[in-house]
This record gives structure tokens, C-alpha cells and sequence, in this order.
């Protein structure tokens, strides 16, 4: 089991010291909202590249269909480098069932529609597995189009930076889509879009319909985000431990969530500096 944990996306000073917080509490990673406008999150993460040794990060999460695929897989590629391959990249479709984000992605014109935003991530993660292979690359897609492209240098991880993305549970053109990468960050959506609790037992079904069908041979995490008392261990534990018992590898800790961030910065630092829930 790893742990890690999210939060806003803040200050720079703040969120590097933030993450220093967590690696000396022997937290595991540190993700960070991919907002629209304002601080921008790749130019923080450098920050926590250059302040952190040990922890991982990344955003939490980058919606490709707002981004050029190719530019985030420069600048993940440049994390990587700088942080000596401890970046990991989560993405998603974004804001799902979030009406205020879609208002937010309509300000600035980024696409709306879900189908059309779906088939965009498909396409960009097609496009940087491609990029990052090492080997010539041309792609022409519905939404995206490269010619004979040569991207240099690849990353530091091999044969990729790890990719984590949403998956619907039990849909499966969600799935399909989880079985290409390298990590799940597991959502319960029935037929009519309503989403529901993940339980331990869904959790348990979606590993073995992962593992019976995934073919690649890189590493696999299974990704939960929630809250624990940091003042109550025995607690914390019991909330994490039948999901680490079916199959879950990260712990995400929504510090930005907790009764303890009602102090803001110096309430996440209070959660960050408790530790991590393990489960022995």
C-alpha cells in the first residue's frame, strides 16, 4: 500500500512546503488540482520536483480534452526529468456530473459535450503513449493530427510515466479505456449516468475484470480518494483496510476535504503531519 495526498491548488511556496510536510511524514505522493485558469499546476509541480527527494506527484486530475497532448506529454516528460522519474499523470474526462466545471470549461470555450470529450482523451492518450515510445510518430485522428514527429528526450520511467485514469464501473467502454494504462481511479456510474459509493465488493469485481483482461505487463494500481481521522488511527485503518483487502495500492487523502483544513494551509498541514492511515 502507498499513500498520498490531494489538495487545491495553492501558492507555490505553499503547496512545495505542503509537500515537504508530507515526505517527512512518510506520505507517498502528492496530487494537485489541474485548474483552468489561475496558478498554473505544471509550474508548481516543478516547485515540488525541486524541494521533494523521495515522494511522487502529479495532478489530480489533468482533463486531456482541454489540453494539446503533446504539450502535456512535454511537460510531464519535463517533470520527470527534473524530479528524477517521480511523476505520475492522472487524467480523466473532468468534471463528471459537475454542472459548475461545465460552466467553467463553456467560459473559455473548452468542449462540452462528454461523447466528444471522450473520444478526445481516447485520441491524446493514443497520441503520448506514441510520442513517448521513441519511435516516429504520425497520428490522424478525428480531433488531433501529427506528422512524422520525433519527440525528444523520453522519459526517465520506462517504457512510460505511469498513466492513471478514470474508470466507470461496470461500464465498459470506460474500461476498455482503463485496461491501456496503468492505474484506475474507480467510480461507480450505472446506465443512467447516476453515480454511487464504490464498495469493496465492486472494488473486487472490477480487479478481477482488470486482471483477466489487461494484457500490458507495466505495473497496476488500483486508486482510492476519500478522508480518515488523522487523530484516530485505529479508525483510519478500518476505513482503509477491506479496500486494501480487495485490491486497492494508493490511499489518497483529500486533505482539502478534512475537518482539520478548516484552518486552510495550516489545517492541511495538521492532517499532512498526523501521517498516513496505515494498515499494518
Amino acid at each position: 500500500m502507498r499513500y498520498g495526498v490531494t489538495m487545491p491548488l495553492l501558492d507555490p511556496l505553499a503547496l512545495t512546503g505542503l509537500a515537504r510536510d508530507a515526505e517527512e511524514a512518510g506520505w507517498d505522493g502528492v496530487f494537485v488540482w489541474d485548474g483552468i485558469w489561475g496558478i498554473d499546476v505544471w509550474v508548481a509541480l516543478a516547485a515540488v520536483a525541486m524541494r521533494t527527494e523521495r515522494i511522487r506527484f502529479g495532478t489530480m486530475l489533468t482533463p486531456l480534452s482541454r489540453r494539446r497532448p503533446w504539450k502535456v506529454a512535454s511537460e510531464v516528460m519535463t517533470l520527470d526529468h527534473l524530479s528524477n522519474g517521480r511523476v505520475i499523470l492522472p487524467v480523466g474526462l473532468g468534471a463528471v456530473g459537475d454542472e459548475h466545471e461545465h460552466d467553467w470549461f463553456a467560459q473559455v470555450g473548452e468542449e462540452t459535450d462528454r461523447k466528444v470529450r471522450a473520444e478526445m482523451l481516447d485520441e491524446s492518450l493514443d497520441i503520448i503513449d506514441g510520442l513517448w515510445s521513441g519511435k516516429p510518430f504520425s497520428f490522424d485522428g478525428a480531433h488531433y493530427h501529427l506528422r512524422d514527429v520525433d519527440f525528444s528526450p523520453l522519459p526517465v520511467q520506462q517504457p512510460r510515466v505511469p498513466i492513471w485514469v478514470v474508470g466507470a464501473w461496470p461500464r465498459m467502454k470506460s474500461m476498455r479505456r482503463v485496461l491501456r494504462c496503468d492505474g484506475v481511479l474507480p467510480i461507480k456510474m450505472d446506465a443512467n449516468r447516476a453515480m454511487s459509493d464504490m464498495t469493496p465488493d465492486d472494488l473486487r469485481a472490477m480487479k478481477a475484470y482488470i486482471d483477466e483482461r489487461r494484457t500490458l505487463t507495466t505495473p497496476f494500481d488500483i486508486i482510492m480518494e476519500a478522508e480518515t481521522p488523522g487523530d484516530d488511527p485505529q479508525q483510519a485503518a478500518a476505513i482503509v483496510r477491506p479496500l486494501a483487502e480487495v485490491g486497492m495500492t494508493w490511499w489518497l487523502e483529500a486533505v482539502w476535504g478534512t475537518p482539520e483544513t478548516n484552518g486552510g494551509i495550516e489545517g492541511m498541514r495538521a492532517r499532512i503531519k498526523q501521517g498516513p492511515p496505515r494498515v499494518e
